[in-house]
């Protein structure tokens, strides 16, 4: 069995405790051991580097200081907020000495570059695509729209992964899984990510506008990355459909609870029974 870091930062212990279910459900079942970093702490998504560049530097670098005490060489950040922010604290470090030095005083602890951090999508690249033909028993029979959103992919000069416009990784997952990944355009646009209290009449505009341009491309799921993306689309549906001015029933899937489902799991392994929006599975695998 692969033994990995896991860091599931704030939203998987709280708002978003369906992600973490089915992250580590699916890991279960595809032999990964996800262990904690031990004594985490919060990466001060997505305020802290608005307010205070030393503090932001340092939350970050003390989960990776803290996975590095623990032997741990790969972990796995499911939320593309905390991947992000991570990902980049590790370049900025690492390209200043002097600030690495102030940071590394900060959180009393060495820093090394040698952490790898694995977004949710990365994961599923190196330690469970690989089996998936022969694990997938209950394949999609749906199109579905892959969104990305802003934080997996930018910046892509520091992260690197996937292309910034049209990336691919999670569609080339998904047709793993039987479904047909439409080609559309909204693929990385904001879905308004932390504005989800204070503006929230702007968050139901911008994540509106994804939601109808996937229900228009005859899409039965849209697959997201990132805990902030799926709240805005599926907690704040009530608000989207009053921006709509009409009812939208397109769920929005977690790629670990689609690959959660295609695999046999329930809904309580995959943890679709805490979505707002209702998760017909026999709708998707039957369309």
């Amino acid at each position: 069995m692969n033994k990995l870091g896991f860091y599931p930062g704030c939203s998987l212990e709280g708002t978003s405790r369906e992600y973490a279910e089915s992250v580590l459900a699916t890991a279960e079942l595809f032999g990964v051991e996800l262990a904690q970093v031990p004594d985490w702490n919060c990466c001060g998504a997505t305020a802290a580097h608005n307010l205070n560049r030393a503090l932001s530097l340092a939350l970050p670098a003390r989960i990776l200081a803290k996975a590095l005490d623990a032997g741990m060489k790969e972990i796995v950040v499911p939320c593309a907020a905390c991947y992000n922010r991570l990902s980049v604290t590790q370049h900025e470090l690492f390209l200043d000495e002097k600030l690495r030095r102030e940071t590394e005083e900060a959180v009393g602890l060495p820093l090394s570059d040698k952490v790898e951090i694995l977004n949710v999508v990365q994961f599923v690249e190196r330690y469970i695509e690989g089996q998936l033909p022969e694990k997938v028993t209950q394949p999609f029979g749906s199109d579905v729209a892959c969104y990305y959103g802003c934080l997996l992919v930018r910046p892509h000069d520091v992260l690197q992964f996937d292309r910034q416009e049209d990336p691919q990784a999670m569609d080339r997952v998904m047709r793993l899984l039987g479904a047909n990944p439409i080609d559309w355009p909204f693929k990385t646009e904001c879905c308004g990510a932390s504005l989800s209290i204070g503006r929230t009449e702007l968050v139901a505009k911008l994540s509106g506008r994804i939601v109808r341009e996937a229900e228009e491309r005859g899409a039965g799921a849209i697959i997201v990355g990132c805990p902030m993306c799926h709240s805005n689309l599926d907690m704040r549906r009530p608000q989207i459909n009053k921006y709509l001015g009409a009812r939208s029933k397109i769920p929005t899937l977690y790629l670990t609870q689609a690959i959660a489902l295609a695999c046999g799991l329930d809904k309580k392994q995959s943890g679709t029974r805490r979505n707002f929006v209702k998760v017909d599975w026999n709708a998707l695998r039957n369309s």
